[in-house]
């Protein structure tokens, strides 16, 4: 086993605007801030750095219509703050004990302070991605690796009882993924075809805009189609519209899922309007293909024992949770209300993906139909976020992932021509140079490579000259 103790933590916030708006519930993201947490970290091998990176994106971790955005951002950082200070307090411990240790002081922070556990782990979150990373890169080893190798000290029983006695490198797959399948994002407001896009809103970069130009160019043929449930009939006019420019521009592998956005009040409120979804011709003859619809019911709802109870449907669609997964428990009741899964974000933490995978797969054996474990993402772009997000869903066996931040971000035009170039070098099999010269993510008949991303300690390959980026560090420990 490997003991580790956090020896400095240090925060880096820089504003980011997007390529064009992402409407993805009730609120359309057009700038974020975009944060780097880098840890120093002490292990048997020597002191290690370890790097993580993430958006802090407005109304997902508490979907509070009343709140104002830089409160709610303010909220994210403090959450980070916290994390990353507590956990250079705490003793050495192996990965997970420490991960463990550093969970239980965040929330007991997070009640006095009114954060709800979401988004309060989220900061825990930042600080294990970062530790993980240096771990591995302290080793000389793949946080994959170390997963199967049981070097992480992971107690699944300790989030899941039931695996008390299970190990996690034999419920997970025995590799990573070598590639994952691509699934857009078709956001509420994203141009369908090219004839949609105004003279004045078209784009130039390189990358494509709309969602049959996407097809195009990337091949696609797995989608996450965003609706909102509190205006029923736009919602299905635009599933209309969507699948008229699929079911032309897709072959038969045309595969899809549905957002909800926490948009019903109610499993009764999203029956009836599955309902009329099953009733409308046009709709009803691509149903095959659809995969689960995700979080339909706010989440203030979901997990209600009346509310959100699904298990007298009986000829439901699988649906899963993705917000409403904030604590471990709220997995297996969800599977108890009848639902079919959930989700993993790296934003949610690796090692409860891990236990949620493990477990995912333990209720699965001799299941006709298996229960999901979904890959989504919070837009995530490079050269961090994007590349550990992979490393995740390869290491999960996790095959469908949504991926946008290519989609509303010009690749990594964002960043110095030092970083584009590491990035670049580190990972060919992953980014190639867009039109203008930039790299962006190479997505080839609908899949993206992982192999260089599983191959580094934990996604990123080459060390990024952070000095590269404009702004200041903060010693937050």
């Amino acid at each position: 086993m490997i003991p580790v103790s956090v020896k400095s933590a240090e925060l880096l916030r820089v504003a980011l605007r997007s390529r064009l708006p992402f409407r993805y519930g009730i609120v359309t993201m057009v700038e974020v801030p975009h944060v780097f947490l880098r840890l120093k970290v002490e292990t048997p091998f020597g002191v290690s750095e370890g790097l993580v990176a993430d958006h802090l994106p407005p109304k997902w971790f508490t979907k509070d219509p009343t709140r104002d955005i830089p409160s709610e951002i303010e909220d994210m950082m403090a959450v980070i703050r916290h994390a990353a200070a507590t956990a250079a307090t705490l003793p050495a411990a192996e990965p997970f004990r420490f991960w463990s240790e550093l969970k239980g002081r965040q929330a007991e922070w997070a009640k006095q302070h009114q954060h709800p556990p979401l988004l309060a782990q989220f900061g825990t979150s930042m600080v294990e991605r970062a530790m993980l990373e240096a771990v591995a890169l302290a080793a000389r080893s793949t946080v994959s690796k170390l997963v199967r190798e049981e070097r992480l000290g992971i107690e699944l029983g300790d989030v899941h009882p039931e695996l008390r006695t299970l190990r996690a490198s034999s419920l997970l797959p025995e590799q990573p993924l070598a590639s994952i399948v691509c699934r857009h994002t078709v956001g509420m407001l994203d141009p369908l075809t090219d004839r949609d896009i105004t003279p004045e809103a078209r784009i130039d970069d390189g990358l494509p805009q709309s969602l049959e130009a996407s097809i195009r160019a990337y091949g696609l043929f797995h989608f996450k189609l965003k609706v909102d449930g509190n205006q029923p009939d736009a919602a299905l006019a635009r599933l209309k519209a969507i699948f008229a420019v699929l079911v032309r521009q897709v072959d038969r592998r045309l595969a899809f899922t549905i957002d909800g956005n926490e948009s019903f009040s109610s499993a009764e409120a999203f029956r009836t309007f599955w309902r009329r979804v099953e009733a409308d011709a046009t709709l009803r003859e691509v149903l095959p293909g659809l995969l689960f619809v995700e979080q339909p019911l706010a989440r203030a709802v979901a997990l209600d024992s009346a509310l959100g109870d699904l298990t007298g449907w009986k000829d439901r669609p699988p649906i899963i949770i993705d917000e409403s997964d904030a604590e471990p428990v709220d997995l297996r009741q969800a599977l108890a209300l009848g639902y079919s899964g959930t989700s993993h974000k790296n934003c949610k933490g690796l090692f409860k993906g891990i236990a949620h995978a493990s477990l995912i797969r333990h209720r699965s054996a001799g299941r006709a139909t298996p229960l999901l474990h979904s890959g989504e993402d919070l837009s995530n772009i490079g050269p961090v976020a994007v590349q550990q997000d992979l490393a995740a869903q390869a290491l999960l066996g996790i095959e469908s992932v949504e991926r946008n931040g290519h989609h509303y971000f010009p690749g990594l035009s964002l960043w110095s021509p030092e970083i584009q170039d590491v990035a670049l070098g580190a990972h060919p099999d992953l980014y190639h140079r867009s039109r203008l010269g930039w790299p962006t993510l190479r997505i080839a008949s609908g899949r993206i490579s992982t192999q260089s991303v599983v191959a580094a300690p934990f996604g990123i390959g080459g060390r990024l000259p952070l000095e590269k980026i404009a702004g200041e560090w903060t010693t937050l420990a």
